[in-house]
């Protein structure tokens, strides 16, 4: 039997599916295809160029470039002369975040797109290991150490008129068990971790994915998320390679807004037939559609309200859609999705079946409401070190408020804080076994031997199988709150609920070690504040108006409270009982924000811990205490 690795994966894909196009990409006005056959031509000459310049097997080669054909070709390429890729975020600006990265990883080449050959040239003195940087773009002024893409190609055709031989046997030796990546972790609490992934790692996922979700070749998804986060690596570019189906990449502007801008107007010309989301993007895409709605006015606004209630109410979870009694809704449904709901759809290019959500929890709400839509966002699980999916819901078995069912071939159980197996629907923490599971932590033993113990991967995160065999995840064990009892609970879900259901709080974490009661890091809505206090014809500078201001966001997390509409959603003793209102929101430049947008609630925690602290004191437990105020004071700043 052949290797199971990623070069013969697309050798196979190549043969099966040769005129297909594998990618999308719009430089000019339109997009463009690149067929599998093109794409292996480019491969063969690239990677033969690598070789020549000095390449070896095992050797690290860091990529660092916004999503685009060459993305995918670097990467094959470097995996096709044996060596690892390491790819690392666009995102990553902060110069000792990134030296760490390829000095870690000692990488020996760089491959980096002109958009980001800066912050390299700024750093790569400090990098004894780095040879050469490759620019997959033309630019001139280049330095000595310094070549073009277009340059490595002239290099890799001639170097296979008479190496062609060789070069096969290179690709053909590689071992299913050899290093394929070193993806890193964000870093939240220390130095980034490197997560060593195989070759058989990510066939292995691919296959488990493949089962669980039929792709044809007709399928095409424009792939939104970073290509160097796991989830788009192996559920988009390396899922959709196999199956002969095609990705397409965002049009990339001058600046990362621009190429933000761009993804409504790219979604409209590729008509994608599934998407990869994460609820950031989600709740972004909700927001839009709402304010389309409202734009057309109040008649319109009450119908879809009334649609929107009558699709929900007759999805249920989805694994109990349409029955009893429901199934009376489904003309009146199909009248809804006529004159309202498809025509949202159109926005989404009108052929679009499903997301699939993943990189955080999923709101249920937000589940409902593009459910409704008729476009089903389906959670999903998965880490890193599990190369990463380990469940998904797909449109064949599904469970709102689910992480879906365990993947094909992978041992999952729910453990206590003693390593032992809990029956099922127990809370727990989630261990998984599989041919997907990491090698290791590049570099670091001790990480690596605290999550493998057995051959089991210990994920931090806690969770419980129902009856039905799906996967509920409740959050991380280490944000979790803790009560001065010992009594663990997951914020995720207020925090998720107190953004969703209040017009004052943008953002918000909560904090409990072991203290008497929860708090609240609160980043408040400046100007829906404002506008209200203007209606109060209170003014923001005086005492009376930031009073008033602090009052209001006290109001939202009482209706979580004994006698608010969302009574008993929650139990009491973990809704914030005081908050610090916060002058600067959680982002990724102030890496308060991860790149899949995330809290980084380490580091949150840790520059905020004299304000934390301060709200266990009897002043600061008083909401209206003068470091509250002042920052009200502050939002005409």
């Amino acid at each position: 039997m052949a290797e199971r690795t990623l070069p013969n994966l697309f050798e196979e894909s190549v043969k099966k599916y040769s005129n297909n196009p594998l990618m999308w990409e719009k430089k000019t006005d339109k997009y463009e295809p690149l067929t599998y056959d093109e794409m292996k031509s480019h491969v063969y000459k690239f990677a033969a160029g690598l070789i020549k310049l000095g390449l070896q097997k095992g050797d690290r080669i860091t990529l660092i470039s916004e999503g685009r054909n060459d993305w995918v070709m670097s990467e094959l390429s470097i995996l096709y002369c044996g060596g690892v890729s390491v790819p690392i975020s666009v995102k990553i600006d902060e110069p000792n975040d990134l030296k760490f990265r390829i000095a870690h990883s000692e990488s020996k080449f760089v491959v980096v797109s002109k958009n980001h050959l800066q912050k390299i040239q700024r750093i790569k003195k400090d990098l004894p290991d780095l040879e050469m940087v490759i620019v997959l773009d033309n630019v001139t002024d280049l330095h000595d150490d310094e070549i073009t893409k277009d340059a490595v190609f002239k290099i890799g055709e001639e170097y296979l008129r008479d190496n062609e031989e060789f070069f096969n046997q290179t690709w053909q030796s590689i071992n299913e068990n050899d290093n394929a990546n070193i993806c890193y972790t964000s870093g939240t609490t220390a130095d980034p971790k490197g997560i060593i992934l195989t070759h058989r790692n990510y066939t292995a996922n691919i296959e488990q994915a493949t089962a669980l979700l039929l792709i044809p070749e007709s399928y095409i998804s424009l792939l939104i998320l970073p290509w160097d986060h796991s989830f788009a690596h192996t559920a988009g570019i390396y899922t959709l390679m196999k199956n002969g189906a095609s990705m397409a990449s965002i049009q990339v502007g001058s600046t990362p807004i621009e190429t933000l801008r761009n993804i409504p107007q790219n979604i409209k010309e590729i008509k994608p037939t599934f998407l990869l989301s994460v609820p950031a993007l989600a709740k972004n895409f909700r927001k839009n559609i709402e304010a389309g709605i409202r734009a057309k006015g109040e008649k319109v606004e009450k119908l879809f309200n009334k649609a929107l209630e009558t699709a929900c109410d007759y999805n249920g979870l989805g694994c109990d859609k349409g029955r009893g009694l429901k199934k009376l809704k489904k003309p009146l449904i199909a009248l809804y999705d006529k004159i309202l709901f498809s025509k949202i759809r159109q926005g989404f290019g009108g052929r679009l079946e499903f997301f699939i959500g993943g990189g955080a929890l999923l709101d249920i709400e937000l589940q409902k409401f593009f459910y409704a839509l008729g476009m089903p966002m389906f959670q999903g699980y998965g880490l890193t070190e599990a190369a990463p999916i380990i469940s998904a819901n797909v449109p064949a078995q599904h469970k709102l408020g689910s992480s879906g069912k365990i993947v094909v071939h992978l041992d999952v159980k729910i453990c206590n804080e003693d390593g032992i197996e809990v029956p099922v629907g127990q809370k727990g923490e989630i261990v998984c076994k599989g041919e997907n599971v990491m090698k290791g932590y590049w570099k670091n033993e001790r990480a690596t031997n605290e999550a493998i113990k057995d051959g089991w991967l210990y994920t931090g995160d806690m969770g419980y199988i129902d009856e039905d065999g799906y996967l509920f995840v409740l959050g991380r064990f280490k944000s979790l709150l803790i009560a001065s009892d010992g009594e663990k609970y997951s914020p995720e879900g207020i925090e998720e609920a107190l953004i969703e259901k209040s017009y004052f709080i943008e953002q918000v974490m909560l904090h409990n070690n072991q203290n008497p009661y929860t708090i609240a890091l609160i980043v408040p809505n400046k100007e829906a504040i404002k506008n209200e206090l203007k209606k109060h014809s209170l003014k923001i500078q005086t005492k009376e108006g930031q009073t008033k201001a602090i009052e209001f966001v006290q109001k939202e997390i009482d209706e979580f409270k004994s006698g608010g509409e969302y009574e008993n959603e929650f139990p009491e003793r973990w809704l914030p009982a005081s908050f610090a209102l916060l002058g600067e929101g959680f982002t990724e430049q102030n890496q308060f924000m991860n790149s899949t947008l995330k809290m980084v609630r380490g580091k949150i925690t840790e520059f905020y811990q004299t304000r934390i602290d301060y709200l266990y004191t009897p002043d600061g437990k008083d909401i209206y205490n003068h470091q509250n105020m002042k920052i009200v004071e502050r939002f005409d700043g």
